[in-house]
């Protein structure tokens, strides 16, 4: 592979640091990126902008023309992805939180009383109730649902709706199997 810059090229510009750097960032910094995505790293663009701001302090003090301009670009990137992998290796796992590998949550009431109760007994409990008020305990509970939503379904108001809701709570409180479970 030829080098994007030649010694002419280098000499003409030195004396010229924001010219040469330009130079050189443009020559350099694809290959520089390409380099470090290829070994790894996790933050390929950062480490590019890191090696060329080690770089242009020392453009003044390179020598053996293009090749060792090459050379010490290179050189650079490659100490910087080793510093890279070493930071990462010393730096504790991230892992995104998944709830449902959590041990320290813990049920609601709710759905540890519905656990408790058999799905027939569920159903002799809501026959106690009338068609509306099974309806807003079904879409307010069952399908967590919003006053407003469950109104917008049912076309009530939301007023109605919590009118019913209220009822059938009381209704089913007062009846002997739920009044047994709360006891306990």
């Amino acid at each position: 592979m030829t080098d994007a810059l030649t010694d002419e090229a280098l000499h003409a510009l030195r004396g010229n640091n924001a010219e040469l750097f330009s130079a050189v960032y443009q020559a350099y910094a694809g290959p520089v990126l390409g380099y470090l995505t290829a070994k790894g790293v996790s933050d390929p663009e950062a480490i590019t902008q890191d090696v060329f701001l080690a770089v242009l302090p020392r453009l003044d003090d390179i020598r053996g023309g293009a090749g060792g301009l090459r050379t010490f670009v290179f050189s650079v990137a490659h100490a910087r992805m080793v510093d890279e992998h070493r930071k990462q290796s010393r730096a504790p796992e991230h892992h995104e939180f998944a709830p449902e590998r959590d041990p320290r949550q813990s049920g609601s009431a709710e759905s540890e009383a519905m656990g408790l109760l058999a799905p027939r007994e569920v159903m002799k409990l809501l026959d106690h109730l009338g068609d509306d008020q099974r309806e807003v305990l079904a879409l307010r509970i069952v399908a967590g649902l919003t006053v407003e939503q469950v109104a917008d379904i049912m076309g009530k108001s939301a007023g109605a709706v919590k009118q019913l809701q209220r009822r059938a709570l009381m209704t089913l409180r007062e009846h002997s199997v739920v009044k047994e479970y709360v006891s306990s």
